[in-house]
């Protein structure tokens, strides 16, 4: 995935179907600068761990 498409699906309301080496999860914020993500994991919401843009997938 892009950053710029990382940073839609964040911002949205509408939630997207995104994964990170198989498992569905939520983004909560994209930084610009370091092309990175800080997600946590649908079923693990109190997992927040931070990944590069380039692994997330979207379904």
């Amino acid at each position: 995935m892009n950053r710029h498409r990382a940073e839609e699906i964040s911002e949205s309301p509408i939630m997207a179907n995104v994964t990170y080496n198989g498992t569905p999860i939520y983004i909560q914020h994209v930084d610009d600068q370091n092309e990175t993500a800080r997600v946590f994991p649908l079923d693990d919401p109190q997992n927040e761990f931070v990944v590069q843009v380039d692994n997330l997938v979207e379904h």
